[in-house]
């Protein structure tokens, strides 16, 4: 059996076929308050931009509507790409959620647009944005720093605010910038499988403890659908596998209800890509989740599962969780 560890949501703030964003909003805090109340760590939410299917573009003010509406929970960001913001800014904003809800806003740190290339060059107005990515994240972090109070520039509010910083990853770049600074590290093994055994191995063994950390601390993310049964779990996920073709085509669309899928739905290039970005895709009854979970927690030695469920039907979504939880 795997060690006992911290469960997380990272939530899309996914939108529903005939539903509204309103609607959208709503379930995800209900979902944060049921998870607060079966004992989950933190809630992320993640930067995305021009999907219809994701309402999490303003992810600070998502964050604090999450934090405004639990009460023990940690609530961040899963995350913010810092490329397509002042540095300054993203430590003003989460000063400010800082000082609202102490002790429990976290802020992952993405180097990636969060959209297409179009949508990035309107969101940076700079081809180059992301290429000094480490040192925007210094920057941040001195903007947070208390030792920063006789400098031109001050974060206010944010200077000297506890904000757990956290590197995230979808392949290993990240892991060595991670490791240098002495972070927290977040794989997106959810939807990039690939590179996360390397990452990890790398992140672990160049790892230079830090006013941060004395030791690594590592966290990955994983598709999973509980259900009292299998052919439920199997049916629900559905969903999500229409999602992901809907990323594969380039044609993202508001998550749809479950329908079995006809024989040829994908071509045999989108079943591999479909097969691959679903490596670490867990679905079933509760045995069969749990022996899922303790095997890929074994095999990568996380100290952390951040769990990512999207299901049409929000009380088979809760349902999900309380199972997982348990």
């Amino acid at each position: 059996m795997s060690k006992k560890i911290p469960y997380s949501v990272l939530d899309l703030a996914t939108v529903r076929e005939g539903y509204s964003i309103t609607d959208t909003y709503e379930n995800s805090l209900l979902l944060a308050q049921t998870c607060e109340r079966l004992g989950y760590k933190r809630y992320w939410l993640a930067e995305h931009h021009n999907m219809e299917s994701i309402a999490s573009a303003a992810t600070s003010v998502l964050i604090g509507y999450i934090a405004n509406g639990t009460k023990t929970i940690r609530v961040g960001s899963g995350g913010i790409m810092l490329p397509n913001h002042a540095p300054l800014m993203v430590a003003e904003q989460f000063g400010t959620l800082g000082y609202l809800f102490p002790d429990r806003i976290d802020l992952g740190l993405g180097r990636a647009p969060g959209t297409d290339q179009v949508t990035s060059m309107a969101l940076r107005r700079d081809r180059f944005a992301g290429y000094d990515f480490p040192e925007q994240v210094q920057e941040l972090l001195g903007y947070f720093s208390a030792d920063n109070k006789n400098a031109k520039v001050r974060a206010i509010p944010g200077e000297g605010v506890d904000i757990p910083v956290w590197i995230l990853g979808s392949s290993t770049d990240s892991a060595y910038l991670a490791a240098a600074l002495g972070l927290p590290y977040a794989f997106a093994s959810h939807f990039a499988p690939t590179y996360l055994m390397d990452a990890l191995q790398i992140y672990r063994s160049r790892f230079k403890p830090s006013q941060y950390l004395r030791s690594p601390y590592a966290m990955a993310a994983v598709n999973v659908i509980a259900a009292d049964t299998t052919g439920e779990a199997e049916l629900m996920s559905t969903s999500l596998k229409r999602m992901f073709a809907g990323v594969i085509r380039g044609n993202p669309k508001a998550l749809q209800a479950p329908e079995e899928l006809p024989g040829d739905f994908f071509t045999s290039g989108e079943e591999a890509a479909l097969h691959s970005m679903m490596t670490f895709s867990f679905r079933g009854n509760q045995t069969t989740v749990k022996q899922k979970l303790d095997s890929f927690v074994s095999m990568t030695k996380v100290d952390e599962l951040m769990i990512v469920t999207h299901l049409y039907d929000q009380e088979a979504r809760r349902r999900s969780y309380e199972l997982i939880s348990k």
